[in-house]
């Protein structure tokens, strides 16, 4: 999860294939190291998290959500892990548009989210991510 306080507003247009553009330069610039361990995650995009994603987060009202790690840690899979399918990073188009001033600007959360939801994968908590 990535959670995030709301510093400004700036309700960005962008429609849903451009931003699906960026989204995809984005992962595009990540380091390497990186990039190779999307290998088996899906990055999916959604408009906004749901109503039931955020409580069960427990985020507050003055917090949003720009992406959200769901699946297994890869320390957490057991010898009966397997025909499982992928794990998901879906990265929330609205809240990056509202938080954003410009295409690079996005980018640049998009990967951090990336990145940031990356470290779920591998087993780190919230605390361990900057």
């Amino acid at each position: 999860m990535t959670p995030r306080r709301a510093l400004r507003a700036h309700r960005r247009r962008l429609p849903p294939g451009r931003f699906a553009r960026v989204v995809r330069e984005a992962l595009a610039e990540l380091p390497p190291a990186f990039g190779r361990r999307l290998d088996n995650v899906a990055v999916l995009i959604a408009d906004r998290p749901t109503p039931a994603q955020l409580r069960s987060l427990g985020l507050g009202p003055d917090e949003t959500l720009f992406g959200l790690y769901e699946g297994t840690p890869l320390g957490e899979r057991g010898t009966g892990y397997h025909l499982a399918l992928p794990d998901r990073v879906t990265i929330f188009r609205e809240p990056i548009l509202e938080a954003c001033a410009s295409i690079q600007e996005m980018k640049d959360e998009i990967r951090l989210t990336v990145i940031h939801e990356l470290g779920h994968h591998f087993g780190l908590s919230d605390a361990d991510l900057p």
